[in-house]
Parts: C-alpha cells; structure tokens; sequence
C-alpha cells in the first residue's frame, strides 16, 4: 500500500489548492459534492473518473477514522466548510446503519491528499498518532491556513 500513496503524492503534485470546480453539493452550498454509499467498502460514483491511486487513497482513509480524526487539515477547509479534521476532507459523516456519506473535497486539493497519505504511511510505518500530528503540524506550520479544530493529541 506504502507505494500506491507515494506514487499518489507525486501524482498530487500536480493539483493546486483547494479551489472548487465541481457542481454544487446535493446538501450543502459549498461546493463540495457528498455521496451515501452501503458503506467504506463502497467507494462513491465520484471518483469514477479520478485516478486510481486517488480512489485507493480513498479507500485507504475509509480504513483511517481513527488516525484521520486526530490530524488536522491545513488547506482552510476549517473556516471554508468547517471540517474538523483531515477525514472531514473525504467523509462528511458513518452512519450508524454502516453506510458512509462520502466528501468530494479532497478531490480538489493537494493539501488534503497529502496530508492523509503521509499520515497513513507513518502509522504504517509505526508512528504513533502523536508522532504524525507533531509531524503534520511542523510541517503546514508555515505557508498554508490555519489548520482545522483538531484537539491536540497527548
């Protein structure tokens, strides 16, 4: 899996920002699209035409609530739409029937991608959680939003 989101980084490299140009959200006024599916198995319609390493980053933060929900994300998307973390980016909210909406916004932006696949390879790599937020913060520390509402980890 470590390879899939490395090549996903340098993939992402090519994206800038987080600036919508999707069609309006079915719920929201955001800009940001969400879709229900059966669960984090079931990958949204979406991302049928994204690259596949986007779609397998997908899959891959569906396995990550509990990492993903403790690291921040640093695009704006905290004061933009008012995620609360970096899983935020991808899954707007788990059903308690199993079923996931999922979020298009990280779709549209590199921060957000990146963020989540560092994040993902450091745990597999054995970091733990307080490691890779220390991590995360020191590295979008400078030049990027003020991060999301992420309550620190101890």
């Amino acid at each position: 899996m470590k390879g899939w989101i490395i090549g996903f980084l340098i993939a992402g490299s090519v994206l800038s920002g987080c600036a919508s140009n999707e069609e309006e959200s079915h719920t929201e006024g955001h800009g940001d699209l969400r879709e229900e599916t059966a669960s984090a198995a079931e990958l949204p319609s979406f991302l049928d035409e994204k690259p596949e390493d986007m779609q397998l980053l997908y899959t891959a933060v569906g396995q990550s609530q509990e990492l993903l929900e403790q690291i921040p994300c640093y695009c704006g998307c905290g004061d933009s739409v008012g995620h609360r973390n970096n899983y935020d980016c991808f899954i707007h909210e788990n059903q308690e029937s199993g079923a996931v909406v999922w979020d298009d916004h990280a779709t549209k932006c590199a921060a957000c991608l990146e963020i989540a696949a560092q994040s993902i390879i450091d745990y597999q790599d054995g970091k733990s959680i307080k490691e890779i937020r220390d991590d995360i913060d020191a590295a979008y520390e400078e030049g990027y939003a003020e991060p999301t509402p992420t309550p620190a980890v101890s």
